[in-house]
């Protein structure tokens, strides 16, 4: 006979009555606790997450007016409002029951009782534990995934040579299940190749699920990833799945991949590798079905060489990789991204007439765009905010011109103050070829995107 995976405590001033409900529950649950002194209750609740507890209404000699048991029960509540108690008490007085059940008991059993009738009783609430369980994780699910859902996001918008490959790579691997490593510079698009891959999937009617490597610590890694149980450490206050739950049957986008620590990028590799998670607290399994895509703008066979990012898991992730090129190496579409960011945000603060002149126009093409698509994205929402034009000018857009010397004065002497801008100078000189900008630095390229994230470039 298979157990489910159930904690059942059965709290009682009879041992007679402790063994038999042992003797009866253990066949069909793993764990059950029986307990007959009521001062330990506290120590009980400390140790397990129960799904059902069995509570006796009376124990001193004597007593049959259950206050006792309300007393208990009030204590059980207070410290888990979503405990599912069942009150058992040797007398049928039904004032009592009725208490039991305006402060919160879920049912209750009159002794001597029927061994039939308390395994049918605790089965029957340990279901409906289950189905609470169950409604509270899809709640914070469907939560979580609507929230990644209704971002702003929209087609990918290019006429350049350049992002052909792009297009081509999507098409062939968006009805496969590969594994997809997505590389090039922040605000590039990665994002949105990401989820074009989704949308052209057999997966696009399940969850689509991001998570931002780069800003989740180390200690909440595993709860981030792989979901918790209550009390898995102190601040879990509910069952909570992870993200890979999330996107069981749909696609899971890791962002910012190259941020991972070592400790951090076994654990994910052992759930990649074995297909399974287990959440924290818990030793029950959960078998995955999840499509996986990754991006960084991290130079990863680098980083595999300085020892900083583990080969196998390089290996597991790439199944196929897609590079996005910057948008200075796609100056094609840099006016109809301006026209499409145009349309959007002259929509959104309802100013649709907004148009860009010749001259404006020939500005934006000739600056090469360091933050890429997301900065040109930025500067016209900002244009169309500020200005009192329906016309947008040179002069509605403040991006920093590459002066003549190459060089970016500072009066500040704060050593990293002066780092940022060796950076950003040698950036500028290179015309955002990294590789050769932290070659005049002197610095690994890993490095330099560290230090790029750290000053926010």
């Amino acid at each position: 006979m298979s157990k489910v995976d159930g904690k059942i405590l059965v709290l009682d001033d009879d041992q007679g009555v402790l063994y038999t409900a042992k003797m009866i529950l253990k066949q069909h649950f793993k764990l059950v606790i029986t307990e007959k002194d009521p001062l330990k209750l506290d120590f009980h609740l400390n140790q397990h997450k129960y799904d059902v507890i069995v509570l006796d209404m009376n124990f001193s000699y004597g007593l049959t007016s259950g206050k006792e048991g309300i007393k208990l029960l009030r204590r059980i509540l207070e410290k888990d409002p979503g405990a599912h108690v069942l009150m058992n008490t040797a007398y049928g007085d039904i004032d009592i029951a009725v208490e039991a059940m305006k402060e919160g008991a879920v049912d209750f059993l009159v002794k001597p009782w029927q061994k039939e009738k308390l395994l049918a009783t605790v089965q029957a609430i340990f279901k409906l534990s289950e189905s609470k369980k169950q409604i509270e994780e899809l709640k914070t699910s469907q939560k979580i995934a609507v929230k990644d859902q209704s971002r702003e996001f929209g087609e990918i918008v290019s006429v350049s040579p350049a992002m052909k490959p792009v297009f081509e790579a999507i098409s062939k691997v968006a009805m496969t299940d590969a594994n997809v490593l997505i590389t090039g510079e922040n605000g590039t698009g990665k994002e949105l190749v990401a989820r074009a891959i989704h949308e052209s999937s057999e997966r696009n009617t399940e969850n689509f699920i991001k998570v931002d490597l780069g800003a989740v610590s180390e200690t909440l890694f595993e709860s981030e990833l792989f979901g918790h149980v209550k009390g898995a450490f102190t601040d879990a206050k509910e069952n909570r799945p992870g993200r890979f739950e999330m996107a069981n049957k749909g696609t899971l986008f890791l962002d910012e991949i190259g941020n991972l620590s070592l400790p951090m990028q076994a654990k994910l590799l052992t759930a990649l590798q074995f297909k399974e998670i287990s959440r924290v607290g818990s030793n029950k399994v959960i078998p995955l079905d999840t499509r996986l895509i990754a991006a960084t703008n991290m130079p990863l066979l680098e980083m595999i060489e300085e020892g900083t990012f583990r080969q196998d898991l390089l290996y597991r992730i790439n199944t196929v990789e897609i590079r996005i090129p910057s948008l200075r190496e796609r100056k094609e579409d840099i006016e109809p991204i301006a026209r499409h960011f145009l349309k959007l945000y002259g929509k959104k603060y309802k100013k649709a007439k907004m148009r860009l002149n010749s001259t404006t126009l020939e500005k934006l093409k000739n600056y090469s765009w360091p933050g890429n698509v997301r900065e040109l994205q930025h500067a016209i929402e900002r244009a169309i905010i500020m200005s009192n034009s329906h016309l947008l000018a040179p002069e509605d857009f403040l991006l920093i011109e590459k002066p003549s010397q190459n060089v970016i004065a500072s009066d500040s002497y704060n050593i990293e103050d002066m780092e940022k801008q060796a950076i950003q100078n040698a950036i500028r000189n290179a015309e955002g070829n990294l590789t050769k900008a932290a070659q005049t630095l002197g610095l690994g390229r890993s490095t330099l995107y560290r230090k790029m994230t750290k000053y926010g470039l």
